[in-house]
């Protein structure tokens, strides 16, 4: 078939500690869902003439591309803070295709059967969880966050035992890779330093070669993972993004987004936002998003110790010396990416207190987060809260503050515009869409997704789809 598969598969080279070798377990009866052709030609592949049947035997894997080995990678997990040795229960690494700009993209099916990791799981996965993760890492995307992408959803005509019995669907994720920090914690947990010395090294190779000929390749590593974790989190908490399951295996060591189990949007302002049903003490809230990552992050320096340093102490020094710097990186880029929000150019002391009051006056006053930024670049939605003469106050100090630096208002709108987006998937939208797609009407999916693939243009009759509703009690599933 002319798709223009291009398939080199490295990690499926390495030893068995890392992965089992398994084909996904065929379905019966499968049919494309939704295919994302935006994605496939980002990847130089063209189904054009593939007939929908043969889309169907494709991403079911029913038909997997000749010469190629599929596998199951194995990773560990700190799941709510408790370690587990994981990996792929319900997931199957079709290989590494490689695009015509020479980018290795994995491409991996999600519900494909059992592997050896499944423990009690049925390995399989159903479609309302599916579509919600083609749904939401399109808009992380054009949100311009990093993300994994899904490139189809199919359902395999099977029903799938959860609370009911459900329609089974199979996902096909698109990846930098799947390494993870729990990756890192499974081999370490193994006590194989030669492993642990291919595991750095694959990485390094993979995802940041400019530290290849580095002294102290393991460190290196650390600090510019904790780089790219510091900018996605700042990301994540620019647009109201609530992950939800925060676990280490769902850290992926490119510093994508990945695992969209019962994420969701932040609209109220307030720190301790919470959907997932299963975070019951908050753990994985909004607020708390920046210190999980750095508590992540001290589990993948752990993991490193045996490399960075011959001499324990000396390695556990350093590592620890590089994780206490989260907190400066973190609170820079933060700050950064708020002055952005406001349109602020230039630094002034007072930034930091201007940006707390405004957040604040949120949340005192259940303002929304995302229309409240669309209110200062002058996009009036629901308006009538920004009467208040507390934010008026507020307002008059920010105008002040713009004013600085030789600034204009055309200048400061402009920075604005780039980061605060006008349009974000609403839970209660992205609800909507799965329950029409669960009885066959994909309209309402398809016509979420065009308006999300715009998130920071002005675009006409949307008016529906930017105001909140009241979903206090609103909860997420992982879908497992």
């Amino acid at each position: 078939m002319t798709i223009g598969w291009h398939f080199d598969n490295t990690y499926s080279k390495l030893s068995n500690t890392f992965k089992e070798e398994i084909k996904p377990t065929p379905v019966h009866n499968p049919a494309v869902v939704i295919l994302n052709d935006n994605l496939a030609k980002d990847l130089n592949l063209d189904f054009s003439n593939i007939s929908k049947k043969d889309l169907s035997e494709i991403f079911s894997g029913n038909k997997i591309p000749k010469d190629i080995t599929t596998i199951a990678q194995a990773y560990a997990g700190h799941q709510f803070g408790h370690f587990t040795m994981l990996g792929d229960g319900r997931a199957v690494l079709l290989g590494e295709h490689i695009a015509s700009n020479n980018k290795r993209f994995d491409v991996q099916f999600k519900g494909s059967g059992r592997t050896s990791f499944s423990r009690t799981g049925d390995g399989r996965a159903v479609l309302g969880p599916m579509l919600r993760e083609y749904i939401i890492s399109e808009a992380i995307h054009t949100l311009k966050i990093p993300t994994t992408r899904s490139l189809a959803v199919v359902k395999t005509g099977e029903k799938v035992v959860r609370e009911n019995l459900l329609p089974g669907a199979i996902l096909t994720r698109v990846a930098s890779s799947h390494i993870r920090v729990g990756t890192f914690q499974y081999i370490a947990a193994k006590q194989n330093l030669d492993d642990l010395n291919t595991l750095v090294n694959y990485t390094i190779d993979r995802h940041y070669p400019e530290i290849k000929s580095s002294n102290n390749k393991a460190l290196d590593l650390l600090n510019l993972v904790m780089e790219r974790q510091c900018k996605l989190v700042v990301d994540w908490m620019r647009v109201g993004f609530i992950h939800g399951v925060m676990n280490t295996d769902n850290m992926a060591i490119s510093g994508e987004t990945i695992d969209y189990g019962p994420c969701a949007f932040m609209n109220q302002y307030d720190p301790k936002t919470v959907f997932s049903s299963i975070d019951k003490f908050g753990r994985y809230s909004f607020s708390n998003q920046p210190p999980i990552t750095k508590w992540n992050l001290a589990r993948f320096a752990e993991c490193l110790i045996p490399i960075i340093n011959k001499d324990e102490d000396t390695a556990i020094k350093l590592a620890t010396e590089t994780i206490d710097n989260f907190q400066n990186i973190y609170e820079e880029k933060w700050l950064n990416m708020m002055r952005d929000k406001l349109g602020l150019y230039g630094n002034d002391k007072n930034d930091k207190k201007l940006i707390n009051d405004l957040l604040n006056w949120m949340q005192k006053n259940k303002a929304d987060y995302t229309n409240t930024f669309c209110y200062l670049m002058n996009i009036k939605i629901n308006d009538q809260i920004y009467k208040d003469e507390h934010f008026v106050k507020w307002y008059n100090e920010w105008q002040k503050r713009i004013s600085k630096n030789n600034n204009s208002k055309e200048r400061s709108l402009k920075l604005m515009n780039n980061v605060n987006p006008i349009i974000i998937p609403r839970n209660h939208k992205v609800e909507e869409a799965l329950a029409a797609a669960n009885e066959d009407n994909l309209e309402v999916m398809n016509k979420l997704l065009s308006i999300l693939s715009k998130p920071y243009e002005k675009q006409v009759d949307i008016q529906d789809y930017q105001l909140p509703l009241n979903n206090k009690d609103y909860q997420t599933f992982c879908g497992t």
